[in-house]
């Protein structure tokens, strides 16, 4: 017997009975993107902008304070 010989395979999940429905529609089916791209409400897109705005900052000042110690200990 070759491959998928005997077997009826469900070429739309609505043909696999209602275990398979489940299955589709609560593990493996397409994702809920409702306001994903967006970022959802404004306030939680200014949070978000602020939030990354201090890991930006916080980064540049490691930075700094590293250049700073590297020149310190270049000059000694």
């Amino acid at each position: 017997m070759g491959m998928g010989e005997g077997k009826k395979v469900p070429r739309d999940p609505r043909e696999g009975g209602p275990i398979w429905n489940w299955v589709y529609k609560h593990l493996a089916g397409p994702a809920e993107v409702a306001g994903a791209v967006q970022g959802g409400s404004p306030e939680a897109r200014e949070l978000w902008k602020r939030d990354l705005e201090n890991r930006k900052r916080y980064t540049r000042e490691q930075r700094e304070l590293k250049r700073a110690a590297r020149e310190a200990a270049r000059k000694r």
